[in-house]
């Protein structure tokens, strides 16, 4: 199978490659857990989150949002001790404010998806120097983002969280899940 350059031989890797990224996601709980794992993502690759995605969600109450937005001082002091998690007091204080900023929106999926018009963006890059690190419609969601009270949702990682959630289709011209996801 052809495959995306970054999608190394490590398994998990290419089960996420060729099962779940840029695959189109209007799921709440979903949409959250991706763009929360971005913002873990920051300064480490990727692949070191995926391994680390399963404990996550023990942790994390499976990304429940209500009940992340409750999440305690004391609690996230505890989960600085888990070797299991990406251990970082300001990126887990972003969960709970993410939870709030998430609750007080009226149709958080409708926003996210608003940058694309609803409908997800077909990219057809054949070199990865074409692939962007941001868009205007990353920088967008962004500043949203920011202005409604989110934190570690800059640009780069709003872009990730575009393509990871199928709003833009990523996947170089190349690499089967290309082909398979344009049907």
């Amino acid at each position: 199978m052809s495959r995306c350059f970054w999608c190394t031989g490590d398994p998990l890797y290419i089960a996420y490659h060729d099962d779940e990224w840029g695959v189109p996601q209007q799921d709440p709980k979903t949409l959250f857990e991706l763009l929360t794992l971005e913002g873990f993502q920051a300064g480490l690759s990727w692949l070191t989150v995926l391994k680390k995605r399963a404990r996550f969600r023990q942790v994390l109450f499976n990304f429940d949002v209500e009940r992340l937005a409750r999440i305690s001082d004391a609690e996230i002091e505890v989960l600085m001790q888990d070797a299991g998690i990406i251990r970082n007091r300001a990126k887990l204080r972003a969960v709970r404010q993410n939870a709030r900023a998430w609750l007080a929106l009226s149709d958080p999926v409708k926003l996210l998806w608003s940058f694309v018009d609803g409908t997800p963006k077909i990219n057809h890059f054949a070199d990865r120097a074409d692939i962007p690190a941001a868009t205007l419609e990353a920088k967008a969601m962004s500043r949203a983002l920011k202005n409604a009270g989110f934190t570690f949702v800059g640009p780069t990682i709003c872009y990730a969280f575009m393509q990871a959630s199928g709003m833009v289709m990523d996947h170089m011209t190349d690499c089967d899940r290309y082909r398979a996801l344009l049907v």
